[in-house]
């Protein structure tokens, strides 16, 4: 009788041993409060109004983003086309562009990567951190140090 429940034991601890790389594999959940992945409702810094639906996604350990839906468009832009934008971007439309790329997952942090502002055509260095219980990002661009930049506040969509 204690063999078998040591048999058990053993073959339920080698399941769970053995499926472990599995749960890896398996794409983070927008509900998950540690990550990013997900859809965010982004926010004027100046009007303190929504302007944007982004999506965050990652592939090969890196972190990138696109827009996905322009909530408060600009009337000067009727064809909501990036006209500031440098190289590759230039013209590009807004919906769909991707905007964030290249962060790395460190210490809790995302960074290492680039974020580009579609409404001054600048690109900036990116520091992304998961607040709020998974609520809100605070997502900071930045030149050289992150003490010289701004941060924005972007908001999970349910």
């Amino acid at each position: 009788m204690l063999a078998r429940i040591v048999v058990r034991g053993l073959v339920c601890a080698a399941l769970m041993i053995g499926l472990q790389p599995l749960a890896g594999m398996a794409q983070a959940s927008p509900a998950d409060a540690g990550t990013p992945v997900g859809r965010w409702r982004t926010v004027d810094d100046t009007t303190k109004k929504p302007k944007s639906i982004v999506t965050l996604w990652t592939a090969d350990g890196k972190l990138f983003g696109r827009i996905d839906t322009l909530l408060d468009p600009d009337p000067k832009n009727p064809e909501h086309k990036c006209l500031l934008c440098p190289g590759e971007f230039k013209d590009k439309p807004f919906v769909g562009l991707q905007f964030v790329w290249g962060m790395k997952e460190l210490g809790g942090e995302w960074s290492g990567g680039y974020i580009l502002d579609p409404d001054d055509g600048k690109i900036y260095k990116c520091q992304i951190a998961v607040e709020d219980g998974g609520k809100r990002l605070k997502v900071r661009g930045y030149i050289g140090i992150p003490l010289l930049g701004r941060s924005q506040y972007w908001y999970r969509e349910p």
